[in-house]
């Protein structure tokens, strides 16, 4: 009997499964370390009575309790702090004489080691099939990951004047635009008692500038990534400054413009609601593993969608599409990034941002409603464009201004080379368009000017200001 049988979502040995005949209890860590491994990462289970080939012949009654015994002693004595286990058998046979013993390690909050003496331990960690020593670079990425790369308190005393730009943030997205007191922040544990920051709000701060909070926008000409790239950016530093700085990217190469009502006034239409844009966001920056080095937030805008990806797995026990809509829990990788979000009135304690995107959306089509794709170690939130294609709101420009029809077009289209603007204006004269239209806006800083003034591949870009 194959191992399949048994548990269907069984293929093979990965990450999550691994076979044994047997326990030694000669040569306890060449299992206790599967143990240890599995308890590091996301928790695993080994089936015992199952050969390499997942070839399910099972063991007896009395070779099973000889086998939780000799787990329990292992984890007793070697193993520390100690691994919650559980047990499930399953029978191979008519009889019920031999069963798969399934040996499932829960995940720990704790980094788990095997100790041997009073001076050997080693922690270990999961790979495909195998479990393998960590590293010294291993185990301080698995401490942030266990512990939250936010939560130690910092040698950095707080000022309201290094912390700029996320005092800004409060002040345009707090019901009353006020400033947190230290006794606020200090209630939230965001400032220690003795007024040093915690590492989460050192992100925060206007001089950080490491790489792990950077957040890479693209804009595509196209719906995948085959085609041109019309504008980039690359942010990095402050969470609060690449927070605003992401914003002002997607605002500015996505689609906006007016309709008429039917009282005769004009109101805005836009391809993705912002509300659901900022939550978006919050989501990637306070739910991303920023112990993985070398990642990033990734933004790419298509002409029909915009993908957020961020590093880090998904935390839930069941997948986004199993929670009925507006019910996802709330839980936090970041507990101090979330907070100081909360504090700016970004982010709600009670886990809504999901159900802001959907009720954002409540109007729309099944087929553009947002997408959570998990895979493993990063998560792809999808929004897709409410006014693309054949579904896209007729843009009333006869009552704009150039200017405005410009900011239009350029917002509706992406960048565009002055000649094609001045064609749709229908300027015979180039210089002249220049001198009502273009001239203006540039000095303005509404627009700018990417490319030599001369030349004919320089693009006409909407700034954000």
């Amino acid at each position: 009997m194959k191992i399949t049988e048994l548990y269907p979502d069984v293929i093979t040995e990965d990450l999550n499964y691994e076979y044994k005949a047997v326990l030694n209890p000669d040569n306890p860590i060449k299992w206790a370390k599967t143990i240890i491994g599995y308890a590091n990462d996301k928790g695993g289970t080994i089936f015992v009575g199952v050969s390499n080939d997942g070839e399910a012949f099972g063991i007896d009654l009395e070779e099973i309790d000889k086998t939780k015994n000799l787990i329990a002693r292992i984890n007793d004595r070697h193993i520390f702090p100690h691994v919650k286990i559980s047990y499930m058998m399953r029978s191979v046979d008519a009889e019920a004489e031999h069963f798969v013993l399934a040996v499932k390690v829960m995940p720990a909050e704790s980094v788990i080691r095997y100790k041997e003496g009073d001076f050997n331990e080693t922690v270990y960690i999961k790979g495909d099939g195998n479990a393998t020593a960590a590293t010294p670079e291993d185990i301080i990425s698995l401490a942030k990951r266990k512990y939250g790369v936010d939560n130690e308190t910092s040698e950095i005393e707080y000022n309201e004047n290094d912390w700029s730009q996320f005092i800004s943030l409060c002040q345009e997205y707090r019901f009353d635009k006020s400033v947190p007191s230290v006794k606020e922040l200090q209630s939230e544990e965001i400032v220690s008692k003795d007024g040093y920051v915690k590492s989460g709000f050192v992100m925060f701060c206007d001089s950080y500038d490491r790489d792990d909070t950077m957040i890479c926008c693209r804009l595509w000409k196209g719906k995948n990534k085959t085609g041109t790239v019309l504008d980039s950016i690359r942010l990095k530093g402050s969470l609060a400054r690449v927070f605003t700085d992401a914003l002002n990217f997607i605002e500015r190469n996505t689609k906006t413009g007016w309709r008429k009502t039917n009282n005769g006034g004009r109101e805005e239409v836009r391809s993705y609601p912002k509300e659901a844009i900022r939550e978006a966001l919050v989501n990637a920056i306070a739910h991303r593993d920023y112990s993985i080095s070398g990642t990033q937030i990734d933004v790419d805008i298509y002409s029909d969608r915009i993908e957020i990806v961020s590093p880090g797995s998904w935390l839930l026990p069941k997948s986004y599409d199993d929670y009925p809509a507006g019910s996802i829990p709330s839980i936090r990788r970041n507990s101090i990034i979330a907070a100081i979000l909360d504090v700016a009135n970004l982010m709600e304690r009670g886990g809504t941002g999901f159900q802001t995107m959907i009720e954002a959306y409540k109007d729309c089509p099944e087929d553009i409603q947002p997408v959570v794709s998990i895979y493993p170690g990063f998560l792809n939130l999808r929004l897709f464009d409410m006014l693309y294609n054949g579904e896209a709101i007729e843009i009333d420009l006869e009552e704009l201004t150039k200017s405005e029809i410009v900011i239009a077009i350029l917002r509706a289209e992406g960048p565009k080379p002055i000649k094609e603007l001045q064609e749709a204006l229908h300027y015979r004269s180039r210089s002249q368009f220049l001198t009502d239209v273009i001239n203006p806006l540039l000095e303005s800083g509404q627009i700018y000017r990417d490319g030599k003034p001369k030349s004919p591949k320089s693009l006409i870009k909407i700034k954000k200001n």
